[in-house]
């Protein structure tokens, strides 16, 4: 039997809910696909959302009129039949101006011929300071009819355009179906008549116990330049919704009581799609969504309590590696920009290749919105510059302006850091030297491979109030509480990452009888033995083609029968790796140490 309750309040402030305990319904019959849309549509209407009956593209056009002027105020026809013809349902725009007029504009200035005495006027297309200004409305069985007639499961109209859309399966059907339906109607009819549909920029899916929700690009991508799909299988780019500790939340019912609340919703709409400069829309997954609301609290946190400047004004990121921490950290750094309370905002890498990587990606994301510098000059210039709310820079670049610079007014502004790969050169001098200088810092870390205590390094130099030589340095020390964490488990059991295959080749044995302390010795030794490194190196080449799938243009190791032999089969293995950047899979070689590595 349905929970039924009624929103009272709700807050925009957290997108993720933290731990979201799933509903526990008693289903005693067989639940149709009608039954399962019905079922869907009374718990929108529970969360504060206003059902239509809609079905027809006069119906759906009236309606979005009175929800903009509910929005703006009255427009008379004139105007309305501007905005109508020449914005909303031009027949020259297509999915990419729609999501550009979401995304970038919101606001349409309306058109005033020369003579015209009428004042100049905004129209909003949303409200994004205000979740609760907009109409959440709910329509399904909308007909459209183009290549084919269709009819559209459910969909969520905000100000009265059809911005997210549903398509349901019943229960045991693959989701794959549902996901099919919707590039079906994108070939067949979301373009014809007015187009409004057009306008989606979120698509939903589900077959009642599995939910999953993705971005118009993803399906977009499936039908752009003439059908050439620019990506091996867009359906692995859905996502599920999670809560805040990373477990999903699968069914239907429970996707509706979080994802599809309002301020959830219109915050993922307004704040967590990026429209990048190749014309896509990306769409935040819910731990990257976390991490960044979890950074822009923890600041405004120690704001209000004057933590900054202090470890306590600060925290890291552990998500593992391949995960997106580059779009993670590009929203946290906009988002923080643009706090009034926060003057500037240093993202820090500590390579320089890094550097121009980092600045290529964020630029993609948004064209010019940070800026990057070739030398120290530039950026002491930039430090200075009012104007420059984001910078990118490398560590020693950093290190090297605090050691020029003794006073500099920036030292007294608030200024949050954002360092990528905590892990990797944080833990020396450079780090103190920057913690001493700036008096009014929040520090923050991303990082694949955070150091705990069982696996600290210690720090090589003594630095005056610093961290002494002697203490192991974790990065909890250094960048303060863990904010949250999306390690590789996760990202397996969400599909992100490609599942390990593990197996287990014992190359060494423990004596019997071996005292403890000796052992620890022995087998330090024993791990860098040079016989069991060629042993292990010859296990590689021997098992290659058995452990990996690749193509027939794969490059093979057969022709290397023993380790001694790759130095005069160097040039015939230069020539063929080509072939292996190209094509199949690729593996990762883990070892304890750089100089086991080497």
């Amino acid at each position: 039997m349905q929970s039924t309750y009624v929103t009272i309040a709700e807050t925009s402030d957290s997108t993720v809910v933290t731990n979201y305990e799933p509903l526990k319904l008693n289903r005693t019959s067989y639940q149709s696909e009608a039954d399962l849309e019905n079922d869907f549509i009374e718990r929108l209407k529970n969360n504060g959302y206003e059902y239509l009956k809609i079905d027809n593209e006069k119906d759906l056009i009236d309606n979005l009129r009175k929800q903009i002027e509910k929005l703006n105020g009255p427009l008379d026809d004139d105007d309305w039949n501007w905005l109508l013809t020449n914005k909303l349902t031009n027949p020259n725009m297509g999915i990419v101006e729609k999501t550009f007029l979401i995304q970038k504009e919101r606001i349409i200035a309306l058109y005033r011929p020369e003579g015209d005495n009428r004042p100049a006027r905004n129209i909003k297309l949303i409200d994004d300071a205000n979740a609760f200004n907009n109409s959440y409305q709910v329509i399904n069985q909308y007909s459209q009819s183009g290549k084919r007639d269709n009819r559209y499961d459910v969909t969520i109209l905000i100000n009265g355009l059809p911005l997210v859309h549903c398509e349901l399966k019943k229960r045991g059907i693959p989701l794959k179906e549902a996901f099919n339906q919707i590039e079906r109607y994108q070939r067949d009819s979301f373009w014809s008549n007015s187009g409004l549909y057009e306008f989606a920029q979120i698509f939903i899916i589900s077959n009642g116990t599995f939910t999953k929700y993705y971005s118009n690009t993803t399906r977009f991508l499936k039908t752009k330049q003439n059908g050439n799909c620019r990506t091996a299988n867009p359906f692995e780019f859905t996502s599920y919704w999670a809560d805040s500790n990373n477990k999903n939340i699968h069914s239907l019912e429970d996707f509706a009581n979080t994802f599809l609340t309002k301020a959830v919703l219109f915050n993922v709409l307004t704040k967590y799609c990026i429209l990048t400069v190749d014309d896509e829309l990306l769409v935040m997954r819910p731990y990257q969504i976390s991490a960044t609301e979890k950074i822009i609290n923890h600041i405004k946190m120690a704001t209000n309590h004057h933590l900054e400047g202090t470890i306590n004004a600060g925290g890291y990121i552990w998500h593992t590696t391949g995960s997106g921490k580059t779009l993670t950290s590009f929203k946290t750094a906009t988002l923080a920009s643009k706090m009034s309370e926060i003057d500037k905002v240093i993202f820090v890498v500590d390579r320089k290749d890094l550097d121009y990587q980092t600045i290529k990606e964020y630029d993609r994301f948004e064209k010019g919105c940070v800026t990057g510098n070739k030398t120290t000059n530039a950026l002491e210039r930039q430090i200075g510059d009012i104007k420059r709310k984001i910078i990118i820079t490398t560590i020693q670049k950093l290190a090297i302006f605090v050691t020029k610079n003794k006073t500099h007014d920036v030292y007294n502004k608030k200024v949050v850091f954002i360092f990528d790969e905590c892990h990797r050169s944080q833990f020396g001098e450079s780090h103190q030297k920057i913690t001493k200088a700036f008096k009014k810092y929040y520090l923050f870390g991303f990082t694949g491979t955070p150091i705990f205590p069982d696996n600290a390094i210690k720090v090589q130099k003594e630095v005056q109030n610093g961290i002494k030589k002697g203490v192991f340095a974790t990065t909890e020390q250094l960048f303060g509480t863990r904010l949250h964490t999306y390690t590789i488990i996760d990202a397996i059991n969400d599909g992100n990452v490609l599942r390990f295959s593990v197996d287990k080749v014992k190359t060494m044995t423990k004596a019997q009888g071996e005292d403890e302390q000796v052992e620890s010795i022995d087998t330090k030794s024993a791990l860098l033995a040079p016989k069991r490194i060629e042993n292990n190196v010859n296990y590689i080449l021997k098992e290659f083609n058995r452990k990996t799938r690749r193509n027939d243009k794969a490059f093979s190791f057969k022709h290397i029968t023993n380790i001694n032999e790759i130095a005069s089969s160097k040039k015939e293995i230069n020539e063929e790796k080509v072939l292996i950047s190209t094509t199949g899979f690729n593996s990762i070689l883990a070892t304890e140490s750089i100089p086991m590595a080497i």
